[in-house]
C-alpha cells in the first residue's frame, strides 16, 4: 500500500530539522495524483518553514504502476543492501510481465517514468543516447561533414568533446507530428537540449533486438549509460 512516513531532513541553508512526509512505496493504482508529483519532482522536495528554502530529500522509494505492470526502485546510496535488494526481487519472481528497474537518482527516477509513459524502451534509449553523443562529437563522422542531428554545431574543441561524452542525457519529451526525441544535458553549468528524429530510435531499437545478450535479466536492472558501455568493453 501506498502510505507517507515520516522521516527527519536538515534544510541545506539553515541546518533546522524538520519531520517530512516521504512516500516508500509509489502505487500510481492507489494514489494515481502521485504520478504526476513524481514526473515533476515535487513529491521529493521539501519547503524549510524557518528560512523559505527548498529541499530535495532523496529518499529510497518504489515506484509502481500495475496498469502498465512497471516497478521502478529509486535506491541512493547507501539506504538498502544488497541482501534486502535480493529479498524483494525474490518476493516478486512470480511476477509476469512486470518491467523491473532500479535508479540512483530522482533525475533517474523521473527519466524512466517518462520515458515509460511514452511507450518507449529504456534500453534501445541508451543506445540513442550513445548514438547521439557520438554525433555531436563528430565520432562518428568526418568532421568536415554537417552534423545530422538537430541542435548539434560544427567541430568542437576537446574538452567540450569529453564533456559531452561525460554528460547525463535524459530523455525529456516526444515533441511534434513525427515524435522527435528531445534530450536534456549539462553543459557548461547550463543545460542544453537536442533533437533527434524517431528514425533513430527505429535504427536503434533494430540493433538491440540484433543483440540478445542487451536484455536485461531477472530482477530490478540498472539500465543506464554505464551499463551500456560495458557492451562496447
Amino acid at each position: 500500500m501506498s502510505t507517507p512516513n515520516k522521516m527527519t531532513a536538515t534544510c541545506g541553508n539553515c541546518g533546522e530539522p524538520r519531520d517530512i512526509d516521504v512516500w516508500n512505496g509509489i502505487n500510481i493504482g492507489e494514489h494515481p495524483e502521485l504520478k504526476e508529483q513524481v514526473k515533476d519532482g515535487s513529491l521529493f522536495v521539501w519547503e524549510c518553514p524557518h528560512c523559505g528554502e527548498r529541499n530535495l530529500a532523496p529518499y529510497q522509494a518504489l515506484y509502481h504502476d500495475p496498469a502498465e505492470h512497471l516497478m521502478i526502485w529509486h535506491i541512493p546510496e547507501n539506504t538498502v543492501t544488497e541482501e534486502q535488494i535480493a529479498s524483494v526481487t525474490a518476493q516478486l519472481k512470480d511476477l509476469e510481465g512486470y518491467v523491473l528497474r532500479r535508479v540512483d537518482d530522482i533525475g533517474s527516477l523521473i527519466e524512466k517514468v517518462n520515458l515509460f509513459d511514452a511507450g518507449l524502451d529504456d534500453v534501445v534509449l541508451e543506445m540513442c543516447k550513445y548514438v547521439t553523443k557520438m554525433e555531436l562529437t563528430g565520432a562518428s563522422r568526418e568532421v568536415s561533414d554537417p552534423a545530422p542531428v538537430e541542435g548539434s554545431s560544427p567541430p568542437l574543441a576537446p574538452e567540450k568533446t569529453e564533456a559531452i561524452r561525460q554528460a547525463p542525457f535524459k530523455f525529456y519529451k516526444l515533441d511534434g507530428p513525427d515524435n522527435d526525441l528531445i534530450f536534456s544535458y549539462p553543459l557548461d553549468g547550463e543545460m542544453r537540449g537536442v533533437k533527434i528524429g524517431f528514425q533513430v530510435y527505429g535504427d536503434c531499437q533494430g540493433i538491440v533486438s540484433r543483440n540478445p545478450v542487451m536484455t536485461p535479466g531477472p530482477g530490478f536492472a540498472r539500465i543506464d549509460a554505464a551499463w551500456l558501455e560495458s557492451f562496447f568493453g
